[in-house]
């Protein structure tokens, strides 16, 4: 065993470092070297301030609304106006050629004449709201939904929209909004991830929509499987299972590192790094038990869809990130993402929409219900997002070009108001113009929601003070319980 961590004086004669050997050790022992150099950073940020590690519970600005937040990520740009914008004089004008100065002055593509929806709409619940044919099993939930109509963002490609949406600069690499909630906040169970993101795409942006970017590296969103493998094969990133083999191993590095704590005296930075290593090795035994849905009992897997198809995928994720959520996970991002599955119908929009509509509605419907049925409802906020919406006028001769200037996005419970829609886009859907909610409106709003104000989280980079709003933003008050 004594040959397992060789001595600092031998490493250094052979070229290696203690951290590039922990790194290139098995059994997770890189991931735990990871964690220990982000920590290192984090407990840097921590000294003298009286914070009991960096992902200790925080105390908000505010009494928080939700204790928690699950993103529904529709990757590829969801059409507003055949979903939850219903556009009657888009209907009417079906076929003729868009006004003049209708349109936006910077399209992604050209279109060419108005087409009108496809799908009916119809009146859920007792508000009333419209919703499209689409998604009925999310308008039997429409009294817990508030459907925000008159989103818009700056940019207008997959990448740069996506980016913003996710860390409010689609162009500049920044900390993304999971990443601010847990540094903001904490983490309330010390044996899993504050922050998580199920089933990401590698594209558009990739690994960047959940980094921490200038944060410490310990905020970073932990990746469990990707848009490219099916949920029921995905495995937590990077770790191994935990076995006693492992934990002697650890038990040696450890000791090794506290005999160097000795000799140093007071080294807050290899301290964290000691911690680091616990927290890791406690993930390992946490996360398998989690993930593991064969306790589930056979009515909740039906209300989320596993086990059928085509929900099978995404009602996994979505019970998933139920799960998480309910054992202290602050912030769990879930992706209907590509390549897998893909919003972005430049073409057959009709096919296209109607095959994502019919894997996400029954998932996302059961979440809310599920949520509900348990209390959670009450203290989690569900987001439903997209990077933009889609033009009124088509593409080729069934398909709806991208549009950023006024869109469809939604929020459930945590301290949203039910039963209501905010906000409206100009009579065809070009346009947000009436109580506009930009990139940077929506995350002062969830930022509020979870207990803290947008103009004081800060963090102090490169000479100037940072905030994920940047030097925007304005929450929606007429939202709000």
């Amino acid at each position: 065993m004594a040959g397992i961590v060789p001595d600092p004086l031998m490493l250094r004669r052979s070229g290696f470092s203690r951290r590039e050997f922990l790194m290139n050790t098995s059994c997770g022992f890189g991931y735990l070297a990871f964690l220990g150099i982000a920590a290192e950073a984090a407990e840097r940020e921590n000294i003298g301030k009286g914070v009991a590690g960096p992902l200790a519970p925080k105390k908000p600005h505010f009494v928080p609304k939700a204790k928690r937040i699950i993103f529904l990520f529709m990757h590829g740009g969801v059409s507003h106006v055949d979903t939850f914008d219903p556009k009657p004089k888009l209907t009417q004008m079906d076929g003729q050629a868009p006004p003049a100065g209708s349109k936006p002055a910077i399209t992604f593509s050209q279109t060419g004449s108005l087409m009108k929806s496809p799908w009916a709409f119809q009146r859920f619940g007792k508000s009333g709201i419209e919703v499209s044919e689409l998604f009925p099993r999310i308008g039997s939930c429409i009294d817990d939904i508030c459907v925000i109509r008159s989103m818009h963002s700056d940019l207008v490609s997959h990448g740069g929209a996506m980016l913003q949406l996710t860390t409010g600069n689609g162009i500049l690499a920044r900390p993304s909004m999971g990443s601010w909630l847990l540094y903001g906040l904490g983490t309330e169970n010390q044996n899993l991830p504050g922050f998580l993101t199920i089933s990401p795409t590698f594209y558009h942006g990739g690994a960047q929509a959940y980094s921490s970017a200038f944060l410490p590296a310990i905020y970073q969103g932990m990746r469990v499987g990707d848009g490219n493998t099916p949920a029921k094969e995905m495995k937590f990133d990077s770790l191994a299972v935990a076995d006693p083999e492992q934990r002697l191993q650890l038990d040696l590095i450890q000791a090794r590192n506290r005999q160097a704590l000795g000799r140093a005296n007071d080294d807050s930075r290899l301290e964290a790094r000691i911690e680091s290593y616990e927290l890791a090795f406690r993930m390992q035994m946490s996360i398998p038990e989690v993930m593991d849905l064969s306790k589930e009992s056979k009515a909740t897997m039906a209300l989320y869809g596993v086990g059928e198809e085509p929900t099978d995928d995404f009602g996994r994720q979505c019970l998933l990130a139920r799960r998480f959520s309910e054992k202290g996970v602050r912030f769990v991002q879930v992706s209907h993402s590509y390549p897998r599955s893909y919003w972005d119908q430049h073409s057959n929009l009709y096919k296209g929409h109607t095959a994502n509509a019919l894997k996400v509605d029954k998932p996302i419907a059961g979440l809310l219900n599920d949520l509900k049925q348990r209390g959670m409802l009450k203290d989690t906020l569900v987001i439903w997002g997209t990077e933009f919406g889609r033009s009124p006028a088509v593409q080729g001769s069934d398909g709806r070009d991208h549009n950023n200037n006024g869109y469809t996005m939604w929020m459930a419970g945590g301290g949203v108001k039910g039963g209501m829609t905010y906000g409206a886009t100009d009579d065809l859907g070009w346009f947000a113009v009436e109580d506009k909610v930009h990139i940077r409106d929506f995350h002062a709003t969830v930022l509020r929601l979870m207990g803290l104000d947008h103009t004081k989280l800060i963090y102090r980079y490169a000479g100037r003070d940072w905030r994920l709003t940047d030097v925007g933003g304005e929450v929606q008050q007429k939202i709000l319980t």
